[in-house]
């Protein structure tokens, strides 16, 4: 199979969907590799880098997208990226398609075979192409609130650890899940008083046991969550639906009940967000203020640590590119439910339930969309 890599084009987006040792890996299996010129520089991979690998050195990604058979990126395809894919043609990446209605359609239209890392499953129900990027995002969510807690971008003026005599501040991570987990130990080893809620009570006692009693484990009700938020000076909005878009589980009125100077750190933001306040924003220019509440929505925060990201991301995607390589996608996803899970769009249908209740679309189990044929043909 011929496989091909652009640069990532989103602002200040510098991972790369394919490390110089994954190329290797697909070259030993008998495909050829196609990666867009500097495409891994920003992440400290030269073009020397991949062509020892074995890959071909693309001047455009208008040439990518028109040889390559199975496209691998990070981000989800911008419009004219969009704009750019063909029927048969096999694209694998995040999409985060529920709050985004315009790349659904996008998508639809090209008749690409789409599958999307964020809904990939594995075995224990876990997302295992997410985690690793939410593992990044969670940890960074405590760095990012922490620096916008300082006078000097808007926020209170807490030190998250607080000093001897003066109280640390108060961090709320809504949502026990891997964000949520990895927000609470890096908060919690700031020296912060943490306190996580989630609606899962197994869940909740895993905590307790975890963190042996150092951070509240509160039960997730709408009056818990005003309670901590209004007492917080930084607020982790860590939940997730697999594939749907996030609740809103911060309203704006209690944005404006929250104390001034305090922080909202939105990890939730590529489905959408889970404060009503929030709209994504960017590296270049990541926060704005609602209600005397800095608000960090970053929808591609793991970003801005490219290097360990890119390398965190793609040991946990190669193992599913060489198999959708060597099989080809439809054989791939049929031997594999974990990765059918991944389909979100084939040939025109919407084959993930969530997508399709989200954006008001016939949902088509993925088999059956991959066992008719072509609307193209």
């Amino acid at each position: 199979m011929l496989i091909g890599v652009p640069k990532e084009i989103k602002n200040h987006e510098y991972r790369i969907g394919l490390t110089p040792a994954g190329v290797k890996e697909l070259v030993a299996n008998g495909h050829s590799v196609m990666v867009q010129v500097d495409g891994g520089a920003g992440v400290g991979f030269s073009d020397a880098d991949y062509k020892s690998a074995g890959a071909e050195i693309v001047a455009t990604a208008e040439e990518i997208f028109e040889r390559a058979e199975m496209i691998i990126k990070v981000k989800e395809p911008q419009p004219q990226e969009c704009k750019m894919l063909r029927p048969g043609q096999l694209l694998f990446t995040y999409l985060h398609l529920a709050p985004d209605p315009t790349q659904t359609e996008l998508l639809i239209a090209s008749g690409a075979t789409c599958v999307a890392y964020e809904t990939v499953t594995d075995a224990r129900g876990g997302l295992p192409l997410l985690a690793p990027m939410s593992e990044v995002a969670g940890r960074m969510s405590i760095q990012a609130g922490a620096h916008q807690l300082e006078k000097a971008q808007g926020g209170n003026g807490m030190l998250l650890g607080g000093v001897p005599g003066v109280e640390p501040a108060k961090v709320l991570v809504i949502g026990g899940g891997v964000v949520g987990v990895n927000a609470a130990r890096m908060a919690m080893g700031m020296g912060a008083e943490v306190t996580i809620v989630d609606r899962s009570l197994p869940r909740l006692r895993q905590l307790d046991d975890q963190f042996e009693g150092r951070i509240k484990c509160i039960y997730s009700t709408g009056d818990a969550i005003e309670q901590y938020a209004m007492a917080a000076d930084l607020v982790v909005g860590a939940v997730l639906v697999p594939g749907a878009s996030a609740p809103k589980l911060v309203s704006k009125a209690l944005i404006a009940r929250m104390k001034p100077g305090s922080v909202v750190v939105d990890v939730a933001i590529d489905q959408g967000g889970c404060f009503e306040t929030s709209h994504a924003t960017t590296h270049q220019d990541p926060t704005y203020v609602i209600d005397d509440v800095v608000h960090y929505c970053v929808a591609n925060m793991p970003g801005g640590v490219a290097r360990t990201s890119t390398m965190a991301l793609t040991n946990a995607t190669l193992p599913f590119a060489i198999a959708l390589a060597n099989k080809g996608a439809k054989q791939a996803l049929l031997d594999d439910e974990h990765l059918m899970a991944g389909l979100n769009v084939h040939d025109g249908h919407v084959t993930n339930r969530p997508v399709a209740e989200a954006l008001g679309y016939a949902f088509v189990e993925g088999a059956s969309a991959l066992c008719t044929p072509s609307v193209a043909a």
